[in-house]
């Protein structure tokens, strides 16, 4: 760690597997003076190779105000911060207001990505996001909720490029999910992957159909902390991809 140079680090802790954290994110916690997690999301375990001495606070009962308080009183006194963010801190992890109270006070801080949550869930179910000549982007996005989304953004409209999908905090509307896929084209055949706090010991993967969404989530129980896979294209034929195939040729193979 570069204690000289930078006095705060955004950690992804990954989706809640410890040992998904990065070897670079490790040792930013394990060398920080203040860490600072989201406990409703990280678990402990990802917070515990802290060194003896540090000030370990669990941040889901704080807001921005007080996390930013803590984070300035230990930078004044030469210190250093490791902030812990859930998946990866890019996404839905609200580190961009959090940066500009940062830049404004002049305290110099670096990003470690981590895994997010939709490429553990993949991993977990052994899927592929991209099927060759069907499906070849991943939108991530959300359901409306507290937090709104522009009309252009909402999941009707997103449908009609029918490429693969990571919808994130959307478990607790798992029929607007399904009615706004289907009305805006997908097929209530396209296979779906439930993942449920993946990476932590309860883990739960659920393959359904789009059709049966909402009952596979209602039946399970789960009402927050999944993430949703859209899979169009997995049920078809397989395709091969160029990069093997015998017959394609690039810089490395003739």
């Amino acid at each position: 760690m570069r204690k000289n140079q930078c006095q705060v680090f955004f950690v992804g802790a990954g989706p809640g597997d410890p040992e998904l954290l990065t070897i670079k994110g490790k040792r930013c916690i394990e060398q920080a003076d203040l860490v600072l997690y989201a406990g409703s999301l990280v678990p402990v375990e990802v917070v515990s190779c802290a060194k003896d001495g540090a000030k370990v606070v669990d941040s889901s009962p704080m807001t921005l105000e007080k996390t930013h308080k803590a984070i300035l009183e230990t930078v004044k006194k030469g210190g250093t911060v490791a902030r812990v963010h859930t998946g990866d801190p890019s996404l839905f992890g609200a580190i961009r207001e959090q940066m500009l109270l940062l830049d404004r006070d002049g305290i110099t801080y670096e990003v470690i990505p981590g895994v997010s949550a939709a490429f553990a869930a993949a991993a977990a179910a052994r899927i592929s996001y991209t099927v060759p000549e069907v499906s070849q982007s991943l939108i991530i996005t959300r359901v409306a909720g507290r937090t709104k989304l522009p009309p252009e953004q909402a999941l009707k409209s997103l449908a009609k490029h029918q490429s693969a999908m990571a919808i994130y905090l959307s478990a607790a509307h798992s029929e607007q999910v399904q009615a706004e896929l289907l009305a805006g084209g997908y097929e209530g055949s396209t296979p779906v992957v439930v993942a449920y706090r993946v990476g932590w010991p309860d883990e739960i993967i659920l393959k359904t159909s789009l059709e049966g969404l909402s009952d596979a989530v209602a039946k399970a129980g789960i009402k927050r902390q999944a993430v949703f896979l859209i899979l169009p294209g997995q049920g078809r034929e397989p395709v091969r991809s160029k990069l093997y195939s015998g017959d394609f040729t690039h810089s490395y193979r003739k």
